[in-house]
């Protein structure tokens, strides 16, 4: 199961997260709707007029132009700025992300426990992401004491709301008992919504409970395919799971060379077999080069994404 991040990281989309996640009333503003177009000065001349007026969605959208630099330099120290206001305001999305920028001090100076009183309110308003984050700061006990059970709570809040991150690791505190009690059904439910949800690690993670049947009816097939899904988007576990079963017909047809190809990938990820090697000393010359063309074509199409 993967290690738990500090509070300082981010999911990918957190910020895209945090705007998509604005009331509907700042979407169909005309800043908002600028903004959707790509047209980012325009979304900014429309959203400082907007927060003349006082609107604390478009101090929202200020900081996030400054902030990812769309059509303007970055500027943190704007974008923290801009936040603060729309924070103060009471918007939960601005105090997430000022919460973010305050834990990574981006901006501003860096303070962990302020940044957790920012998650605190965001996630008070029923904001996922920061429920998410302030789950991280009690499992971490940076910026608040240590609580697991606290952040078993938050996780929990998070994991309801839809957030497949969350799941993961909601799935990962009941499977290891911090902060609730071990229950492997549970770990299993929930880090089956993260696979289900597309999360890589979770993919893998629930493949391998339904290999083995651990919180869930055994289901190798089932198994073999969220392996392949996990392994193509470029999980090194996930590959070296998929290698096995072509090299030992097991849920999909035995393919030495396709074995070969996942486990080519998964090696030059870090990830080793000896069993795995000596699958690949026995091939014939004609079938390694077809697994190392095969290996080369992944790569050369996840560059082309």
């Amino acid at each position: 199961m993967t290690s738990f991040r500090a509070c300082a990281a981010l999911v990918a989309a957190a910020l895209v997260q945090a705007l998509a996640s604005a009331p509907a009333a700042a979407a169909e503003s005309p800043s908002y709707a600028a903004y959707a177009q790509g047209r980012y000065l325009t979304a900014l001349k429309l959203a400082q007029e907007e927060a003349a007026q006082g609107s604390k969605e478009a101090y929202t959208l200020i900081g996030e132009i400054y902030s990812e630099g769309l059509g303007v330099a970055q500027d943190y120290g704007k974008a923290a700025d801009a936040y603060a206001k729309a924070a103060d305001l009471g918007d939960a999305n601005a105090q997430f992300s000022l919460g973010l920028m305050v834990a990574e001090g981006l901006g501003v100076k860096k303070d962990l426990r302020i940044a957790a009183d920012l998650f605190e309110k965001a996630a008070q308003s029923g904001n996922p992401a920061a429920q998410y984050n302030l789950a991280l700061v009690y499992l971490q006990g940076k910026g608040r004491p240590a609580d697991e059970t606290k952040a078993a709570e938050w996780m929990q809040k998070a994991a309801i709301a839809g957030n497949p991150q969350a799941q993961y690791d909601l799935g990962a505190l009941y499977q290891f008992g911090r902060g609730v009690p071990p229950d492997k059904t549970k770990a299993a439910e929930w880090t089956g919504r993260a696979a289900d949800a597309g999360l890589a690690d979770a993919q893998v993670e629930y493949g391998i409970m339904l290999f083995k049947g651990q919180g869930v009816a055994a289901d190798e097939a089932r198994a073999a395919k969220l392996f392949r899904l996990s392994a193509e988007q470029g999980n090194a576990v996930a590959q070296n799971r998929l290698a096995r079963l072509y090299a030992n017909g097991v849920a999909v047809k035995a393919d030495p060379v396709q074995a070969a190809k996942w486990h080519l990938l998964a090696r030059s990820a870090g990830v080793s077999d000896f069993s795995l090697d000596i699958v690949l000393s026995k091939l014939t010359p004609e079938e390694r080069a077809k697994a190392e063309e095969a290996a080369a074509n992944w790569r050369s199409e996840r560059l082309n994404e």
